[in-house]
């Protein structure tokens, strides 16, 4: 697969403490990625260090170029969605439709209008009179319309209802993404977009604490859900996690064969939410 980011000793430091502490990663072409991770982890800088809006240390190639010095170039192939609410409040649609077809190599005005067309809106709207789901649509349409090799999303529906949330991951998957596009998410809704994900990478202390596919995730992990008198043969094959459920314990492991476990109750495959908590615990601590 081509490597459409790889990191190696991923390093920034704020005042002193590190931000991301020797992070390694790499995301292949055509494949959506979760970088989950509790606050501070380190999410946010390395999606700055990846567009070039932040220095670091180490090694980072985006596209086959750096950030530091390869920006300008770099851009004309990403797509950045920090906050659905960053658009200005007195722009009109028209308006942000021909700014951005100004600023943008790859923008399709004639793609963005048909996607728009599907809407609410209208040309001479203004983004302080929309919803902000509204302004999920438009913001939606002006980056669909842009054909970048790399989508770039920073808890992008925050604040959204789940209506709207569930729509923004529709379009992406079914008016944007294709096998030539990336798409790299950071986000708390870990549940809505597990769905979508091909891949994970847990971020924990400035450093990546797994990175793995989504198939290899259901094949490695297992939950089990035990009665009291089977806890301590599970105890024994010293699972990641234990948590309890109407009286009995759930354990969760790592590496472990499915059958194998099954004798000792329900086996199935843990949620990405489930995996994350049981990784992250003393995180806060």
């Amino acid at each position: 697969m081509t490597a459409v980011i790889e990191a190696r000793g991923l390093t920034r430091s704020y005042k002193g403490k590190p931000a991301l502490n020797g992070a390694d990663f790499r995301v292949d072409q055509g494949r959506i990625v979760g970088l989950i991770g509790p606050n501070g982890a380190g999410k946010t800088t390395a999606l700055k260090a990846i567009l070039g809006l932040s220095p670091f240390e180490g090694e980072l190639r985006v596209l086959g170029m750096d950030p530091r010095t390869q920006r300008d170039e770099l851009m004309k192939d990403v797509c950045f969605i920090a906050d659905v609410a960053v658009l200005p409040r007195w722009i009109r649609v028209q308006e942000a439709i021909s700014f951005v077809e100004g600023v943008h190599p790859r923008f399709n005005r004639k793609k963005c209008e048909a996607f728009l067309a599907h809407t609410k809106l209208t040309p001479a709207m203004k983004v302080k009179e929309m919803s902000k789901g509204m302004v999920v649509q438009l913001h939606l349409a002006l980056v669909m319309a842009i054909d970048a090799k790399l989508l770039v999303l920073d808890e992008p529906t925050l604040g959204l209802d789940i209506l709207y949330r569930k729509q923004f991951y529709q379009n992406l998957l079914s008016d944007y993404f294709d096998d030539n596009k990336t798409i790299l998410i950071t986000t708390h809704q870990v549940e809505e977009v597990e769905h979508i994900l091909t891949d994970l990478l847990f971020i924990r202390d400035g450093k990546i604490s797994l990175s793995t596919t989504m198939d290899e995730m259901a094949e490695r992990f297992t939950e089990v859900m035990v009665s009291a008198d089977r806890a301590e043969a599970a105890r024994s094959l010293k699972p990641l996690d234990e948590r309890q459920i109407f009286g009995k314990s759930v354990f969760l492991f790592d590496g472990i064969r499915r059958g194998e476990l099954a004798a000792l109750g329900e086996t199935r495959t843990p949620s990405v939410a489930d995996l994350f908590v049981a990784t992250m615990k003393g995180t806060y601590a």
